[in-house]
């Protein structure tokens, strides 16, 4: 009897979490992939599989999500995309492909200034403090990521100030005065047709501010052609297809130039080219998918993030910042002569009670308490299989259970259980064979065989709900076919031989 290992979401301990007097584990996996603790795990596989010289593009697989912004500590929604993150670069690992996993914080802006001011904190203060819960929210559901980049960290200043050089260089930024609504909690100015009422936010439900500055822009408009044909030619570079189809939208009606400087924002990196302004939250963090994986002191060259895995084959970003990412981004990166990535996928928002989780609507679900009731797998599992990647998601604990119990309790645990079970009696708790022994036609081989390319399939296209399923149904297939065979029986015969021939 063989258990597969098929699904990077559950990392091997599951194999034995239902089964919890088990002293081994059924799965045999190779010892460079074994889920232990701690990053050394990550640093080990990435290193085994780069070449020396750190470069070269098809086998390498760099993916990052969001930098979170922490005017408060994270809730579901991040660790929904953080989770998604770390399936996808555990599936490219073993795939032996060079893995650059990024993940981090914004730590700028104006919503941060205020949300330490109301605590009686320094900003800086008020951030490390949240980055601690980030991390430690990561830990417990066991996220492996390669790079974790702070916007407040040195060596990101250093890439930001070099970015909006190079940006200058191209007579990109100009200076000029801006007025307008403007919302803190989007940290962006917004149209007519943004707001809602009398200039309500339609995502923080508050009303927005009139501004007027003398501000920094950057010339976004002088990109439209480039980034429109981007779009046209290149299906993939926004996912899913609905995604697409907005952010075309969004071009065709025009590309303006925005503002990248703020006259009225004291926290943040103060603009280079005059330091009683700071630079737009969004052009400093952005920028954190290249100071990630620099080390200290090296520039933001072409050569120098190639040779460390630029450009991103995937970003994942939530629905809501999309604009940010396909549409701000590219203008940025074609000016500063960066390689763009290849895809930016926008997921949906995990909902409660029919709305968008979010701190600032105070409808938020905490991660904690579900993962110190449930464990990491049952959470990981759960969000990865019942929320179609790319589509909103609703969560009720009910159905959380149902889904647990059914699948990991009762289809997987019940296997891996009974394989224990019967190991144990009749075995002395060792394995009478192992899956190199199996007959090419064997029909678990043909049928483990057929979900692995399913799977991987699945992963290839960022259908997480549906690589969750395939390694399921190796699962199923395997319950069937120990019923069929009735082991127990075959066992009772007695002999070495019948043991091996009972476990197959």
């Amino acid at each position: 009897m063989v258990c597969y290992g098929l699904h990077p979401a559950l990392t091997a301990h599951s194999c034995l979490s239902a089964g919890r007097k088990a002293r081994f584990s059924l799965c045999k996996l190779r010892p460079a992939l074994r889920a232990d603790s701690g990053r050394s795990w990550t640093t080990k596989v990435a290193c085994c599989a780069a070449d020396e010289s750190g470069s070269g593009t098809s086998n390498k697989f760099f993916l990052t999500t969001p930098l979170y912004y922490v005017n408060a500590a994270p809730h579901m929604g991040s660790a929904y995309t953080t989770i998604a993150a770390d399936a996808l670069t555990r599936y490219h690992r073993l795939r032996q492909k060079r893995v650059t996993f990024v993940t981090g914080t914004d730590e700028h802006g104006e919503k941060i200034a205020e949300s330490a001011r109301a605590k009686g904190m320094e900003p800086q203060q008020h951030c490390n403090g949240i980055v601690k819960s980030f991390k430690n929210l990561w830990e417990q559901l066991d996220i492996r990521y390669d790079a974790f980049i702070r916007t407040t960290e040195d060596k990101h200043q250093a890439v930001v100030n070099d970015i909006l050089q190079r940006v200058d260089a191209q007579g990109d930024i100009y200076r000029a005065n801006y007025e307008g609504w403007y919302c803190v909690g989007c940290e962006q100015y917004k149209d007519d047709g943004e707001m809602e009422g009398d200039h309500v936010c339609p995502l923080h439900k508050k009303p927005c501010v009139q501004r007027k500055e003398d501000n920094f822009f950057f010339r976004l408009s002088r990109y439209q052609k480039q980034i429109e044909e981007l779009l046209e030619n290149n299906p993939s570079f926004v996912q899913p297809a609905s995604r697409r189809n907005e952010v075309l939208g969004w071009v065709r009606d025009g590309l303006r130039d925005f503002s990248i400087s703020r006259a009225a924002v004291s926290w943040g990196f103060p603009m280079p080219q005059d330091s009683a302004q700071t630079v737009y939250v969004w052009f400093d963090a952005l920028l954190g998918y290249a100071s990630a994986i620099l080390p200290p002191g090296v520039d933001a060259s072409v050569q120098n993030l190639q040779q460390r895995g630029w450009p991103a084959n995937v970003h994942l970003v939530g629905k809501d910042i999309l604009r940010f990412h396909a549409v701000y981004w590219p203008g940025m990166l074609m000016s500063a002569g960066l390689p763009l990535p290849e895809t930016i996928f926008a997921h949906g928002f995990l909902t409660k009670d029919g709305m968008k989780m979010g701190k600032s609507l105070g409808n938020i679900l905490e991660p904690e308490p579900l993962v110190a009731a449930y464990g990491h797998d049952a959470v990981r599992f759960f969000f990865l299989k019942e929320v179609i990647f790319g589509q909103d998601g609703d969560f009720q604990e009910e159905r959380f259970r149902n889904i647990v119990n059914a699948y990991l309790a009762n289809t997987l645990g019940n296997l891996v259980n009974r394989c224990l079970g019967l190991l144990k009696k009749n075995c002395n708790s060792t394995f009478p064979a192992d899956a190199a022994s199996l007959d090419a036609e064997h029909p678990l081989r043909i049928a483990t065989a057929a979900e692995v390319d399913k799977v991987a399939a699945a992963y290839e296209a960022c259908a997480l709900h549906e690589a969750a399923e395939g390694a399921m149904n190796v699962a199923v297939r395997a319950n069937k076919f120990v019923d069929d065979r009735a082991p127990w029986t075959s066992f009772k015969k007695g002999s070495e031989e019948e043991k091996a021939e009972a476990g197959l």
